[in-house]
C-alpha cells in the first residue's frame, strides 16, 4: 500500500473503470492500429501515474511499484538474452540445419503439421521449458514447415501448442511447480490432476492440425525441399554430432541443472564445435554472432532469411517489453488495482462452475492487463484459495485452473512476455498465430466444463469443507 496520507483506498468502480481504459488503450493500438505494444504499454504506464499522482501518490510508491515489479523479471530477462546468444551460435554450429535436414528425411510431409505438435510435445515434456523448445527445435521445424509452403501462422501454432503442452506436464517446469506451490499440493498429483483438461485439449489440437494440415504441403513446394537440402548441405556442416547439444540439454534436465547454466553450458559447447568446424575463424567474428546474431549468406534468399537469427541484441526488443509490463504489473499491485477488482467478484461466487470459470478468467484478465506469466498464477491463486475451500473444492482443482487459466494463456496476449518472446522467436505475430495455438485455446474451455459437470474436479471430504463454511 502506498504510504502517503493523502491516498485513499480504490473503490471497485474506479479500479474497474482504469483497467477498461488500459484495455481499450491497448487492444486499440495493437489490434486496431498495429502498433507495437511497446507504445501502448508505455501510455498505460503515463496514464497511470498520473492517476496516481491525482490521487495524492509520493514519487517513491510509484518507483517503489515499478521496482518490485521489475525485481520479479531480472531471471528471466537474463534468460532471453542467453537464448538469443544460443540461437545465433546454434545455427553457425550447424545444429539448427542438421535437425532442418534430418527433419526432411525424418518426418512426413502428409503429416507434417500434427508431427510438428507431437515433436515438441514430447521434447517438451522431457526439458519442461517451452521457451527453449520455441528457440531451438521451433526455429528448425519453422524452417523445414515454411520450405514446404505451409502457412507460417499454423506452423508456429503447432509449435507453440506442443511446447505449452510440455511445459504444463513437465515436473521440470517453473510455472507448474509455481501452480502445485501456490495452491499448496503436491506437484506429481497436480501434474496427474491436469491431466482432465490437458489431455482432451491435445486430443482435440492433434485432430484439428491434423484436419488442417493435410494437402498443406502442396507438390511444387515439395519441390523446393531438394533445393533448401543442398544449401544447407553446401553451407553448413551436417552431421549427427549436432545433436550433442540437444543431449546435454536433456541431462540438464533431468539432473535439474538452473535454466542459466544450461544455457551457459550449451553455448559454450556450440562455440566449440564452431572452432572444430572452422579452425580459422576469428573470435570477434563469433563475439559480432553472439551480439548481433547469425547472418546467413547462402546465396539463396529464402534459406538466408529462415538462418538469419539471433543474438542478444535481437532480443532487445522483447526485454523493452518485459521492462515495461513488469513495470506496469508493478503499479497495479502497489495501488491494488488487479486487488480490489478481484477480491468482490470472489464472494459473490456461488457453485463450483461459476467458481471455477471465474478463477479462469481472472487468470486470463491477469495476462491481459499485466502480461506476466507468473501473476496470472500467483495472483488468482491467493484471491480464489478461500472460495474454493468454501466450496468444497480441493487445492488441486484450484491447482490446475491456475494453470488452465494463467500459464498457457500468456502466449496468446501481443504484449505479454511469452507472446513476445514467441513472436519475435519465430517471425510470426502473436495475433497471426493466436487462431492455431489451440491447445491454449482449448485448455480453458475444457477447464469450465469440468467445472460444471464435475467430471474430473477435486473435492474436499465432506466434513473437511463443512468446517470450511
Amino acid at each position: 500500500m502506498p504510504n502517503s496520507k493523502k491516498w485513499r483506498p480504490v473503490q471497485l468502480p474506479e479500479a474497474l473503470l482504469v483497467l477498461l481504459i488500459m484495455l481499450a488503450i491497448m487492444g486499440l493500438g495493437v489490434i486496431k492500429f498495429g502498433l507495437s505494444p511497446q507504445t501502448p504499454v508505455i501510455l498505460v504506464i503515463a496514464l497511470i501515474i498520473l492517476w496516481t499522482r491525482i490521487r495524492g501518490a509520493h514519487w517513491d510508491d510509484i518507483h517503489g511499484g515499478i521496482i518490485d515489479g521489475i525485481k520479479t523479471g531480472i531471471i528471466p530477462i537474463f534468460i532471453f538474452l542467453l537464448i538469443g546468444a544460443l540461437i545465433s551460435v546454434w545455427i553457425a554450429a550447424g545444429i539448427i540445419p542438421s535437425m532442418m535436414v534430418f527433419g526432411f528425411h525424418l518426418i512426413s510431409a502428409q503429416w507434417f503439421v500434427p508431427s510438428v505438435f507431437l515433436v515438441c510435445a514430447i521434447i517438451g515434456t522431457s526439458i519442461g521449458s517451452a521457451f527453449t523448445i520455441i528457440s531451438t527445435i521451433g526455429i528448425a521445424l519453422f524452417g523445414i514447415g515454411t520450405t514446404m509452403g505451409i502457412n507460417p501462422a499454423l506452423i508456429a501454432g503447432a509449435i507453440i501448442s506442443g511446447a505449452i503442452f510440455g511445459d504444463k506436464t513437465s515436473p521440470l517446469s517453473d510455472s507448474t511447480n509455481l501452480a502445485a506451490a501456490i495452491a499448496e499440493v503436491d506437484l506429481f498429483d497436480h501434474i496427474r490432476n491436469l491431466m482432465w483438461s490437458t489431455i482432451p485439449a491435445f486430443v482435440v489440437s492433434l485432430a484439428l492440425y491434423a484436419v488442417l494440415g493435410a494437402g498443406a504441403a502442396t507438390q511444387s513446394h515439395l519441390g523446393k525441399i531438394q533445393t533448401t537440402l543442398t544449401v544447407l548441405n553446401s553451407n553448413f556442416t551436417i552431421s549427427w554430432w549436432a545433436a550433442l547439444p540437444l543431449v546435454v540439454m536433456f541431462a540438464c534436465a533431468l539432473l535439474k541443472v538452473p535454466a542459466i547454466a544450461t544455457l551457459l553450458m550449451n553455448i559454450g559447447l556450440a562455440i566449440v564445435m564452431i572452432f572444430i568446424e572452422q579452425p580459422h575463424i576469428a573470435l570477434t567474428k563469433i563475439a559480432t554472432m553472439i551480439e548481433t546474431g547469425f547472418v546467413a549468406k547462402t546465396g539463396n534468399a529464402g534459406v538466408d532469411a529462415l538462418l538469419s537469427r539471433g543474438g542478444i541484441s535481437a532480443m532487445m526488443s522483447t526485454v523493452s517489453l518485459i521492462l515495461l509490463t513488469l513495470s506496469l504489473g508493478g503499479l497495479l499491485m502497489k495501488f491494488n488495482l488487479i486487488q480490489t477488482a478481484m477480491v468482490p467478484l470472489t464472494k459473490r461466487l456461488k457453485g463450483a462452475g461459476a467458481t471455477v470459470t471465474a478463477a479462469i478468467l481472472a487468470g486470463i484478465g491477469v495476462n491481459i492487463f499485466v502480461g506476466e506469466q507468473y501473476l496470472s498464477v500467483i495472483l488468482p491463486g491467493k484471491a480464489f484459495k478461500t472460495t474454493f475451500n468454501q466450496r468444497g473444492l480441493a487445492n488441486l482443482a484450484l491447482s490446475r485452473v491456475l494453470e488452465d487459466g494463467g500459464t498457457v494463456i500468456n502466449y496468446l496476449i501481443p504484449w505479454g512476455v511469452a507472446g513476445a518472446f514467441a513472436a519475435n522467436t519465430l517471425g510470426v505475430s502473436t495475433l497471426a498465430y493466436l487462431p492455431f495455438c489451440f491447445f491454449s485455446l482449448l485448455s480453458p474451455v475444457f477447464s469450465i466444463i469440468s467445472g460444471f459437470t464435475g467430471w474430473g474436479l477435486k473435492h474436499r471430504p465432506a466434513n473437511e469443507a463443512a468446517d470450511l463454511d
